[in-house]
């Protein structure tokens, strides 16, 4: 059992603000949920590139494991589109991973963002778009797009097996993952990059034909881009110093300006990391890392503490980005894959992860402050803000103060919007939310899929209780708890 107060307990904004007071945290609330009429600045429109998007709410893209084999959405998948779609978001930051090849899935029902699956990804977007004109009128303001990935050395094109492609060996992650140090045949070559680059353009061409009004180039939670940046020991012209670490995902960028000139792009970036977390099942703690006296193996992290950000590379990058004409970015930090603690807060952790080193509230603010701070050095180019989901009955609140302050230019919602999609209308329309649909971070969403299953929220969502899933997920949870 977690240590810590349950958001559910604080009772009221006072009792939440009380609870920040006792962890030493700070975070921009407003006293009430304030809807459209009364002026909330969740409500206010945003200027991306030359387009307005209606509203300052965001949808995350997530992995739903419930693709076909073809790589094509299943009824479970437009489903999921379709409530995007009634969320009254009016950003949709891709909705889905899409990986650009076939190896480069993260699971075996991964959509795929390929030639062949045109059609496919059109009829995402049309199930979206009509569900949200159905209800909201028009799309007019409703901005969507579609994120593009390859997973690396997170790669399960085929099973649950992983089938690793990655940037540098990592002595911490490849033990963990069970790399061999000296299996060279899991390196990217060069000469290899010069395809995938390929590929990545393909695959915006792609989704700019199926309707989609901008990519992102995805760059975090480990996956390929991401690990690329922290790609310190590798030689040649991918890796060592700055310019070759991000050398990948710049010219990725430039080539996808040049070919699809009205294509707009944005980046979802891990502005910082740490070292891998174990525990499983008890606190999770940092991997020991005592021989690793200068920590050369990531992004946004210190040097000389490898449990400690930094951002000044981040910083360095979104500048970059800005320049090459990037219209937005999205901040998330870490990967679900070895500090979910970090990247995604919650109280009760999935199968494969540890109890909270801290309260997740400190993890919450630690990613609203560097967000802060990167808004503050990016100045014009606009951010949308993670990690708000174990805010709970207090998530609207915090995004209308961060929003107000310029902390932010939007906020995401992810795994929230699997429990409870119309969070963003209700507040707008109303300045109230339905607490029995409040995202608790139980983590199934999580659990489900690292044992193959869908991912969804099966306590809340009456559809996924329903599912035959449910009951070998909590078969899966009872093992967990009692191996015996």
């Amino acid at each position: 059992m977690s240590q810590y107060p349950k958001i559910a307990q604080l009772k009221d904004v006072a009792a939440f603000r009380s609870r920040l007071a006792e962890l030493g945290l700070s975070l921009p609330i407003e006293d009430a949920i304030l809807s459209l009429r009364e002026q909330s600045p969740m409500a206010e429109p945003l200027r991306v590139g030359d387009f307005t998007v209606g509203n300052r709410w965001c949808i995350h893209p997530m992995e739903g494991w419930d693709g076909e084999a073809d790589g094509g959405p299943s009824e479970r998948t437009l489903r999921r589109w379709n409530r995007f779609g009634l969320s009254g978001a009016k950003l949709i930051w891709g909705g889905e991973a899409a990986a650009v090849m076939p190896q480069g899935r993260a699971n075996p029902r991964q959509l795929l963002a390929t030639p062949a699956n045109g059609d496919h990804l059109r009829s995402l977007l049309s199930e979206l778009q009509a569900a949200h004109r159905e209800k909201f009128g028009n799309c007019d303001d409703l901005l969507v797009g579609l994120q593009l990935t390859h997973s690396g050395r997170f790669c399960r094109p085929h099973t649950e097996q992983l089938e690793p492609k990655i940037a540098y060996h990592h002595p911490l992650l490849d033990e963990r993952f069970a790399i061999a140090s000296d299996d060279d045949s899991v390196l990217w070559k060069d000469s290899e990059l010069e395809s995938v680059i390929e590929t990545f353009v393909t695959a915006a061409g792609v989704a700019k034909e199926a309707g989609f009004r901008f990519v992102d180039v995805k760059a975090c939670h480990g996956y390929m881009l991401h690990e690329f940046l922290g790609a310190h020991t590798r030689t040649g012209p991918f890796g060592g110093d700055f310019s070759g670490r991000t050398r990948l995902l710049i010219t990725i960028i430039e080539r996808i300006r040049e070919e699809h000139p009205a294509l707009m792009v944005g980046v979802r970036l891990s502005a910082f990391d740490t070292v891998p977390f174990a525990g499983t099942p008890s606190i999770g703690k940092p991997v020991p890392h005592e021989h690793l006296p200068a920590h050369r193996y990531g992004f946004g992290i210190s040097e000389t503490n490898p449990t400690e950000g930094d951002l000044s590379e981040t910083i360095q990058l979104l500048r970059r980005l800005r320049e090459l004409g990037v219209v937005m970015a999205n901040l998330s930090c870490g990967s679900p894959y070895y500090n979910p603690h970090l990247q995604r807060p919650a109280i009760f952790p999935p199968s494969d992860g540890y109890l909270p080193p801290e309260d997740p509230l400190c993890g919450v603010a630690r990613q609203i402050h560097a967000t802060r701070t990167c808004k503050e050095a990016v100045g014009d180019l606009p951010i949308v803000g993670t990690g708000y989901s174990y805010l709970q009955d207090y998530l609207p609140h915090v995004a209308q103060g961060a929003v107000r302050n310029g902390w932010v230019d939007a906020v995401g919602i992810g795994r929230m919007v699997l429990a409870y999609p119309e969070l963003p209308a209700d507040t707008l329309e109303s300045g109230t939310l339905s607490r029995k649909r409040i995202c608790r971070t139980f983590s199934d969403c999580t659990t489900a899929p690292r044992h193959g299953l869908v991912s969804g929220c099966f306590p809340l969502d009456a559809y996924y209780r329903q599912l035959p899933e449910a009951e070998q997920l909590k078969a899966i949870k009872k093992s967990n708890r009692d191996p015996s």
